[in-house]
């Protein structure tokens, strides 16, 4: 299956994320300045009846954001009224901003810097889910989409154990980073005494083995790589601290969902459709992500999938925000009745 949609692949300009990031390193309050229009989906796209509204998504270039473009060449969105052109983002950093300055109208990416921004001032509404690690697994530790990992000549065997070692995340402050913190508490270690350092996720293996990072937490499909590596040890999946926790939802900003809620509740349906295709056709789902990612199809073959679904549950988003003010990852909880557009 070849995917086609448009894909811009670097959109997101170092420009436009340097000059809307500091919106969320200064704690700004205030609007986002996002287009007005208040056009609407048509009811009969499909049928060629009426235009389609044309909307941008940010995605990070990571597996589980597949499930669009997949989407999107099955004629979900255009089902739904819409006109999905993709803008791929490398982190989240660059996914916020944009949809802040109304760059993108909608993204994907992670609860935690959603609930950041918004307690910092932004007005970022979540109106859907998108994926979380486990759904009804036999051996969730097997299956285990992210984790972390340690040599077993560290004497790393539990939570507890991390204690004054040196683990590695891709991004400090983030949920990777909260969630090993939570685990560590939970397992009676103190989380204080982890030494977090950033190092992203392709070279975290080889410091690993160098010896200059005690533990790392890593995704698929490196951490496959590295659990099949001899004296390689695995912890555990910090993000089952949080139950049910999502590792990506789906979110727009403030001014765009009100002067569009038409538009809006038609990208919400069309994600949902989505994920649930992704997860009823595994088969078409990793096509999509070898089309999407460009690895390799025996490496995606091997990869543990997240569990994908547009459903949004508000009192995981509240064990979040209860945590990240817990552990000093905000400075207060956002107020969610803002935050989640229902």
């Amino acid at each position: 299956m070849a995917i086609s949609r448009r894909i811009i692949r670097t959109a997101l300009t170092t420009l436009t994320t340097l000059a809307t990031a500091g919106l969320l390193l200064t704690g700004c309050s205030g609007g986002s300045p996002s287009g007005t229009s208040s056009s609407a989906p048509a009811e009969n796209a499909a049928a060629g009846t009426e235009e389609l509204t044309p909307v941008t998504v940010g995605l990070l270039p990571i597996a589980t954001s597949a499930a669009v473009p997949l989407g999107i060449d099955e004629g979900i969105f255009e089902k739904h009224g819409l006109d999905v052109t993709i803008q791929q983002g490398q982190g989240g950093a660059a996914l916020l901003p944009a949809v802040s300055s109304g760059t993108v109208e909608f993204a994907v990416g992670n609860p935690q810097s959603i609930l950041l921004a918004n307690s910092q001032g932004l007005d970022i509404r979540i109106i859907a889910g998108y994926s979380t690690s486990y759904e009804n697994v036999d051996d969730p530790e097997d299956q285990a989409p992210s984790g972390v990992i340690a040599l077993e000549e560290s004497g790393i065997s539990s939570w507890a154990d991390l204690e004054g070692k040196r683990v590695a995340v891709n991004t400090l402050n983030t949920q990777g980073h909260l969630t090993i913190m939570q685990s560590v508490e939970a397992d009676g270690g103190d989380p204080e005494q982890v030494e977090f350092t950033e190092i992203g996720f392709p070279d975290q293996l080889a410091q690993l083995e160098q010896g200059n990072i005690d533990a790392a937490w890593i995704p698929e499909p490196f951490l496959s790589q590295g659990r099949a590596q001899e004296g390689v040890q695995f912890i555990g999946d910090s993000l089952r601290a949080i139950d049910g926790l999502y590792s990506m939802v789906t979110f727009t900003n403030g001014d765009y969902a009100e002067a569009n809620p038409e538009v809006v509740a038609a990208f919400r349906d069309a994600i949902t459709e989505s994920t649930e295709l992704a997860m009823a056709d595994e088969d078409a789902f990793r096509e999509a992500i070898v089309d999407y990612t460009g690895m390799d199809a025996a490496v995606v073959d091997s990869l543990n999938l997240e569990y994908l679904s547009g459903e949004l549950d508000r009192t995981i988003l509240e064990d979040l925000s209860a945590t990240a003010h817990k552990f000093g990852f905000l400075d207060s909880e956002p107020d969610l009745d803002q935050t989640i557009l229902d």
